[in-house]
């Protein structure tokens, strides 16, 4: 499938859209204010030693200590020493982020480095060569790994992993890849002699360069780029890394701004959204949380068959190709459960079941799908290494907190009358006790809630007064003596 990819570049944020058959299939934006850290080398500095969590927390000069566990020790690999026998508070230690900080976690670090360019990825201190999995041929798979020994240099002492784009690569791209990864490999080690902790010695590619390095196949047509500086910049990194996708960047400098002309802003505020349509009139409801991530199936208006089974059957199905792409779109990682529309039918169950794995092969992120349980569900997880789309573009709604509710007018107003009797109690020299509230809740009182409010003030034989506060969310009150 051929498909384009649209870089929109401003000076604060870039924004990257993967566009097949005129449809999006991958959102991907990085702030200059919150640029992932993965892949980022620093020399860090032990800051505590937990025997307890065999881990420890490393100052890399963030807001929050980062987090390294032992089995992430390169030099422990075995499992032969526990972490106090080989940390110590205060002492240097060369690392890399694994996973960037994600809600109240910090970063997640390992000792062991990985380098990754276009074909290659480096690891330095592990003496192995590996293939990606993708790669399936296991004759392919053995002449390759032929392929990059007869290249290694005689002192070589580090490994590497085929990338997937390895296969179709002529000999002199593989040796200019494995020649940049050592050399960059070097200069870090240099970087690194005298280094004073907490330091940064290798920040990773920025996010177009990334996209260039990471996702520009064969099946990438144009790469199109909206900035004329960053457009230069791409333009070099390619002359100097992989010259062979000159032909396919592009300078955009059309007057209708390139993300509204392929209608990637309103795919934007789509994954956004709780709900998302399908074409058959069929919905998902999407609930993400801190833990995991549920997607709810659910027929809606589709009414196409008259066999109740079959139309049951034909909404799993779109929505199994719906949910893959939304995955992308919306960046969902960890444990992810999803609620297919019960099936009765064993063949529809399995039919089911793999057409979500093939809509799932386009993915470039590691997963993993168990079949149905017991109760109808398949869980499933996808690895995650960066913010969500939802949480780089949104913050929890100051009103709810991000519960996704608010208490009723109703509720904050029998909550404001046992407050009022409370402080009557505590406070009998008040000669009266004025509500400020929402117009909502005031509106109450006003109305539905009056003989309640009136009861109360002869009961504690005090006057109670109302102010509407225009600042105030539904749920907020006070309660003030005069």
């Amino acid at each position: 499938m051929s498909e384009e990819i649209l870089i929109n570049v401003t000076p604060r944020e870039t924004r990257v859209a993967v566009v097949a058959s005129g449809v999006v299939q991958e959102l991907l934006v990085e702030r200059s204010s919150g640029r992932g850290l993965v892949g980022n080398i620093y020399m860090g500095r032990v800051a505590r030693v937990l025997p307890g969590m065999q881990s420890a927390f490393i100052d890399i000069g963030l807001e929050r200590a980062a987090f390294l566990h032992v089995a992430d020790i390169w030099e422990n690999r075995e499992g032969a020493k526990p972490i106090e026998k080989i940390l110590a508070e205060g002492q240097p230690l060369l690392v890399q982020v694994l996973k960037d900080p994600i809600g109240s976690k910090g970063a997640r670090l390992s000792t062991q480095a990985s380098l990754a360019g276009r074909l290659l990825v480096y690891l330095p201190h592990d003496p192995h060569i590996g293939i990606s999995q993708r790669i399936e041929d296991e004759g392919g798979r053995a002449q390759l790994r032929d392929r990059l020994k007869e290249l290694l240099p005689a002192d070589e002492k580090g490994g590497f992993i085929l990338r997937t784009l390895a296969e179709a690569a002529a000999e002199e791209e593989l040796r200019a890849d494995l020649g940049y990864l050592r050399n960059l490999w070097s200069t870090i080690r240099e970087r690194s002699q005298g280094a004073k902790p907490p330091q940064l010695l290798y920040q990773d590619l920025s996010l177009a360069q990334r996209v260039l390095r990471d996702m520009v196949g064969g099946e990438t047509t144009r790469v199109l780029v909206d900035s004329r500086e960053n457009h230069q910049k791409l333009t070099a990194f390619a002359q100097g890394y992989m010259p062979q996708v000159l032909g396919r960047i592009e300078h955009y400098t059309g007057e209708r701004p390139l993300f509204e002309l392929y209608n990637v802003e309103e795919e934007i505020e789509r994954a956004l959204s709780r709900r998302v349509e399908l074409k058959s009139g069929g919905y998902l409801i999407i609930d993400q949380t801190e833990a995991m991530t549920t997607i709810d199936v659910n027929t809606g208006g589709y009414v196409g068959s008259r066999n109740f089974d079959d139309t049951i059957y034909k909404t799993n199905l779109e929505a199994a190709q719906a949910i893959a792409r939304q995955l992308r779109l919306r960046n969902l990682g960890g444990i992810i459960v999803l609620d297919f529309i019960d099936m009765q039918n064993e063949e529809h169950r399995g039919a089911v079941l793999e057409e979500f794995k093939r809509a799932l092969a386009r993915d470039r992120t590691r997963i993993t799908v168990n079949g149905f349980t017991a109760l109808g569900l398949v869980e499933m997880t996808r690895k995650r290494t960066r913010e969500s789309l939802a949480h780089i573009l949104c913050e929890p709604c100051p009103t709810c907190g991000g519960r996704g509710e608010v208490k009723t007018a109703d509720t904050v107003c029998y909550e404001i009358l046992r407050e009022i009797l409370r402080e009557a109690r505590a406070f009998n020299e008040a000669r009266e006790f004025r509500i400020l509230a929402a117009q909502s809740v005031i509106d109450r009182f006003l109305e539905e809630e009056a003989p309640s409010l009136e009861m109360l003030s002869d009961f504690i034989g005090k006057r109670v007064s109302m102010q509407v506060e225009s600042s105030y969310t539904q749920d907020q009150f006070d309660i003030v003596l005069m």
